[in-house]
Formats: structure tokens, sequence, C-alpha cells
């Protein structure tokens, strides 16, 4: 019940609760797609090429690092050079092909490299790709 001295409060929206609403999902969002994003393989300095081509890869694609020391990784765990085949065998499904990107380190040596590559080719419906950075 009112008094009738009180004076009429004109109804009023306060905006100022609401933009702090918004801006609280605005930076739930930003932070929630920056998780979204897809980190295949770790984290290695890869060579530059200037005529590096642009590849559609699949999400099934299988990554393999080799890093400035020569330890191979598949996907994120650490595998010897005789067991690669084996890992990635278990990884392909039967008669499909599968495609192995390579995360080199640009300091690893070259022999290293080429081992694992010779290790991959065995592997029947493997393709491989090399990844780089442009120049």
């Amino acid at each position: 019940m009112r008094l009738p001295d009180e004076p009429d409060i004109p109804p009023q929206i306060n905006l100022i609760p609401m933009i702090d609403v918004v801006f609280a999902i605005l930076t739930f969002f930003i932070m929630s797609s920056l998780f979204l994003t897809k980190q295949q393989g770790l984290p290695v300095n890869l060579p530059k090429a200037a005529k590096a081509q642009q590849q559609q890869i699949a999400s099934e694609a299988i990554t393999l690092t080799i890093n400035k020391k020569g330890n191979i990784s598949l996907g994120d765990k650490s595998i010897a050079l005789d067991k690669l085949d084996e890992e990635v065998r278990n990884l392909i499904p039967d008669n499909q092909e599968e495609l192995v990107i390579i995360n080199a380190d640009r300091d690893v040596n070259h022999g290293r490299v080429v081992a694992v590559m010779d290790r991959l080719r065995e592997i029947e419906g493997v393709k491989l790709a090399i990844a780089t950075e442009n120049k």
C-alpha cells in the first residue's frame, strides 16, 4: 500500500546489470571457442617452405611428431622406432587408406626422418604428408 505523500517514481530499466551479463556471456563464448581448436601433435619448430601446398586434412589423420632430439610421438604417446609400424597399423581400419602427417622439427637429423618415413611406407594403406610452415 502506498502512502499519499510518496512521489510517483517512473518505471525504469537499469542497463548496467544487463551489460554485465552480456559481457560475461561474450567472455564465456570467446574462452570456450579457444578450446575448440584442434591441436595436432606436439609443438615443434616446423621447417619453412616457399612452395608448400595446403591440403584438406581429414579429421581422422594420424599425427606423428619427431622432436629436436629425434624422439618420436604418435599423437601424445612417445614410441620407439621399432614399434612404430605396429602402433600405426593398430590405428588404421582394415582395407582403408589413412593419412599420416609427419611433424618433424627443423633441427632433427634428416636420417631420422627418412627412417621414420621408410617404416611408414612399409604399412599398406598409409599416405604420407610432411607438415611445414609458410615462409
